[in-house]
């Protein structure tokens, strides 16, 4: 599985999905942009080498000859947590200056699953039809908005059920996922 970190905001939610991938024993292949090491710093209190320590594989940002940037490298596909509009963008446009959108490009000529936790809001109409031409290429845009139903407690508890619900879209076999229907409050009256 291909983890890309891009610079939007919500670094957190990239260490919840190396996180529940190690528990998952899936080959973790990380890239993380430029953008995403100044976040990290400036909303986080993680050192990017204990980031990359959850990684099997960590690619740098400007390396195009890794094997991520090859279809002939098999892979489940690839999840950007979080994903800025920059990188959007640059998806949408086949824009493959970095590994980080070189290999989102090649997941999606690859016909793999490419899951995309844009952050941003509100939206201008540019953002809305990026996300539309990803769509249409196949890709799934997953904004981690957060559900209630389960009555978080915590932040942590918000960030890991979009991540855990992100990941599922990958037929991953996740465990403790809350979903509706189950263990909810009977809402009889």
């Amino acid at each position: 599985m291909i983890v890309g970190i891009s610079g939007a905001s919500g670094f957190q939610y990239g260490v919840k999905t190396l996180e529940l991938l190690k528990k998952l024993d899936v080959e973790i292949h990380l890239v993380v942009s430029k953008g995403a090491e100044k976040t990290c710093q400036l909303e986080t209190d993680y050192r990017l080498d204990d980031i990359f320590a959850m990684a099997d594989v960590v690619h740098p940002i400007n390396n195009l000859g890794a094997a991520i940037s090859s279809g002939s490298f098999k892979t489940q596909g690839m999840i950007i947590t979080p994903c800025s509009m920059r990188t959007l963008g640059a998806i949408a446009h086949c824009m493959t200056d970095n590994l980080l959108t070189r290999a989102a490009d090649v997941v999606l000529k690859e016909r793999r699953r490419l899951v995309l936790l844009a952050r941003e809001t509100p939206l201008n109409l540019g953002h809305i039809r990026n996300m539309a031409t990803v769509t249409e290429m196949g890709g799934i845009i997953f904004p981690p908005v957060p559900a209630f139903y389960q009555r978080p407690q915590t932040v942590e508890e918000i960030v890991t059920h979009s991540v855990n619900r992100a990941l599922d879209l990958f037929d991953l076999n996740i465990k403790d996922l809350p979903r509706w229907g189950e263990d909810l409050l009977n809402y009889n009256e």
